[in-house]
């Protein structure tokens, strides 16, 4: 049919169907000057706004090359959460900046002024996840100030949350397969869009994300490490570090770690209503899909 024909020429549109988009750096092209940034970064569009029916605005993947970055600039209907997967990298929060050393997601609310800069002589890879507020579309204000030479102050004056493995608690996940950890690192409250949360889980071996729903919010997992087999409305795909995969509302979908390393990987939601969760466990651990 016409958009199989158009698939089959459209790569963006491929991955679509696949359910399964790839933010590896094979797949991001070089940009210059980002919001007035230093130098350049490798960039990815993974998801956009078209891919959703929440308010979920982009879903963005990058690699900040040494001495590059994104410069100071603010959103006044749209927030967004910057994640360092690595490496290290100096974070800029209403005018105060400090350094962020991977792996931790900072929170960009409504109208905070906020920039990035890799002041290091390694790559450093990031996502941003960015949420318009209801009834609003996505708009930006650049503040001529690549950030490149800021003075540094304590982290402990910024929001930047730690994905840190230590946090994490031990339990049953929607019916899934032995217990996985989980820690919610940012959740509704932190927030005035209808950012839901973002959480880190690790899954040990032969565990699972049972198969379940979400009806009122939205949900995309991220593969930080390791790998697993991810169920989304009964298809079933092995999946790897860099993959990021949406669970789109109404949609059915879990993940099991069949392999003998553990699987680590990033949550993040958006919900229909500001607090609003909800989730239908549908009996399923996995194990044999």
């Amino acid at each position: 049919n016409d958009f199989l024909k158009d698939a089959i020429f459209n790569p963006y549109t491929w991955r679509c169907i696949m359910r399964i988009a790839h933010a590896r750096k094979e797949n991001m092209q070089q940009i210059d000057e980002v919001h007035g940034g230093a130098g350049s970064i490798l960039f990815d569009r993974v998801f956009e706004r078209e891919d959703f029916a929440t308010d979920w605005s982009f879903i963005h993947a990058a690699s900040l090359l040494p001495g590059g970055g994104i410069g100071h600039h603010r959103h006044e209907h749209c927030e967004e959460i910057f994640v360092t997967v690595d490496n290290a990298a100096q974070f800029t929060h209403n005018g105060r900046t400090t350094e962020v050393v991977g792996p931790a997601a900072v929170p960009l609310r409504t109208g905070e002024t906020h920039g990035i800069y890799n002041h290091t002589d390694r790559e450093t890879r990031w996502y941003n996840f960015h949420v318009v507020l209801p009834g609003k579309g996505s708009d930006s204000t650049d503040l001529g100030d690549d950030r490149a030479d800021a003075e540094l102050e304590s982290a402990e004056r910024l929001p930047v949350g730690r994905l840190d493995r230590k946090l994490l608690k031990y339990s049953r996940s929607h019916g899934g397969r032995g217990e996985i950890g989980a820690h919610m690192v940012w959740q509704s409250q932190d927030f005035r869009t209808n950012f839901g949360f973002l959480g880190l889980a690790l899954l040990p071996p032969d565990t699972s994300v049972g198969y379940h729903r979400h009806d009122t919010l939205e949900e995309c997992y991220i593969i930080l490490q390791g790998s697993g087999r991810m169920t989304v409305d009964d298809e079933t795909a092995e999946v790897f570090p860099g993959d990021v995969i949406p669970n789109r509302l109404g949609g059915s979908h879990g993940l099991y770690n069949h392999t003998h390393e553990e699987l680590e990987i990033l949550v993040v939601a958006v919900t229909q209503e500001k607090g609003k969760l909800d989730a239908t466990n549908l009996g399923d651990e996995l194990a044999k899909r």
